[in-house]
């Protein structure tokens, strides 16, 4: 049960932040949680989750709330090299990144029966500003060590 977007028009490492969030949940679960979610990743993330439930649903006859989402993958694609004029008559290149996000669900019986090995992580209710705390700590920078000085 997957569902692929291809050539999404965000770079990678902004649509991972959304994808790890729901990596692992349940997927009524991670409905919620892209609803409340202030990034632009976040519509087209749960529209993905939907195209992978309609999947689901269609091939295996499996309802919404016994699926978990097993893996969120975001890749690479295509980089479109643009220039921008600048001074002097040079030209500066402008890369605009894109991405390739796959969902994969897996159903509930398989869980408990062991058929795949995955650590489904429980959460309790995410309010919005938890959510908003997810987001910022995640897309912070690591602090670098001090030197010492004499």
């Amino acid at each position: 049960m997957k569902a692929v977007l291809k050539s999404y028009r965000q770079a990678p490492r902004k649509v991972r932040l959304v994808a790890n969030l729901i990596k692992g949940k349940t997927v009524p679960r991670a409905l919620v949680e892209l609803d409340v979610l202030p990034k632009r990743a976040s519509g087209s993330m749960k529209k993905l989750l939907m195209s992978a439930v309609a999947n689901a649903k269609e091939n295996n006859g499996i309802t919404l709330a016994d699926l978990f989402v097993k893996e969120v993958r975001v890749d690479q694609g295509p980089m479109l090299k643009r220039s921008m004029p600048k001074a002097h008559g040079t030209a500066h290149p402008i890369h605009k990144h894109t991405s390739h996000i796959m969902i994969e669900l897996i159903a509930n019986a398989q869980v408990e029966s062991g058929k795949s090995k995955v650590e489904i992580l429980e959460t309790p209710k995410v309010s919005k500003k938890t959510a908003l705390a997810k987001v910022k700590a995640a897309a912070k920078p690591k602090a670098k060590p001090k030197a010492k000085t004499k």
